[in-house]
């Protein structure tokens, strides 16, 4: 059993406090939320069984189990997809080598245009991007990655508006993927660059925000139209479904994005 899942049963553990949950307060309390013996109850679990999870030991919950945990801890339906998948057992990590995009998937951003288009790989490598995307992100271009930008990057601050909440986003997307490749070298890579670089890396990742949203409205410091909202949405590769293609709707360019007025 993966001990990403322990983590993250402990982390949102911590986060439900017993008032929450309908338990009586008594006592002084030295940990933050419910305590293992108080979500056990809750789930309907024994909190051996529990604790076993937690400590990633070799035990399979059940679907019912992953429901009782679920509805004990409040999760979200982002949150129970991850703990499904955590619970799905370690993958055996892809080998360590550079990530390879078809031609006839890297040629698609250069064919939108106006509108800025690029590919990411599994940890978000550029692995295609056209002129306009590049120059939306301040010169960023193939050979680059989304992520290790908007950590380390003091550009990445001017030109995303909202910068927080965008990297809280891309944050949390990262940790969706760890999620589902535990051990994966790369994703361990540069989680651990990430966190080296990034005092919000080494805040936020503990915390173990998860987000799946691929799709919705960025405002960007664009160097020639000014400060902007664009529409953005994403497809993932039919037969490489890490890869996904990311296609920006600019203001004054042909078409909205569908879904998008």
């Amino acid at each position: 059993m993966s001990l990403e899942l322990g983590a993250f049963l402990r982390s949102r553990r911590e986060r439900v406090t017993p008032a929450d949950a309908g338990l009586p307060v008594t006592g002084r309390r030295r940990t933050p939320g419910l305590r293992r013996e108080e979500l056990a109850l809750l789930a309907g679990i024994s909190a051996t069984w529990l604790t076993y999870l937690e400590q990633g030991r070799d035990v399979r919950p059940s679907g019912q189990v992953l429901d009782a945990l679920a509805r004990a801890l409040r999760l979200t339906a982002a949150e129970q997809e991850h703990l499904r998948r955590l619970a799905g057992g370690d993958a055996t990590p892809e080998q360590d080598a550079p990530e390879e995009v078809g031609p006839e998937v890297a040629g698609v951003p250069a064919l939108l245009g106006d509108n800025p288009a690029y590919v990411t790989g599994i940890c978000y490598d550029l692995l295609a991007i056209n002129d306009a995307a590049a120059e939306l992100f301040g010169g960023t271009g193939p050979g680059g990655n989304v992520v290790r930008w908007m950590f380390t990057e003091r550009a990445a601050r001017e030109i995303l508006v909202d910068w927080e909440r965008e990297a809280r986003d891309i944050l949390g997307r990262l940790r969706a993927i760890a999620g589902r490749h535990p051990g994966h070298p790369r994703v361990t890579r540069l989680v651990a660059e990430l966190s080296e670089a990034s005092p919000e890396v080494r805040e936020w990742w503990p915390q173990y925000d998860i987000q799946f949203s691929h799709a919705g409205r960025k405002r960007f410091r664009h160097p020639r139209l000014g400060v902007i909202t664009v529409s953005h949405t994403a497809f993932h590769v039919a037969e490489r479904p890490e890869q996904t293609l990311v296609v920006y709707h600019l203001p004054g360019s042909a078409g909205p994005l569908p879904g998008y007025p």
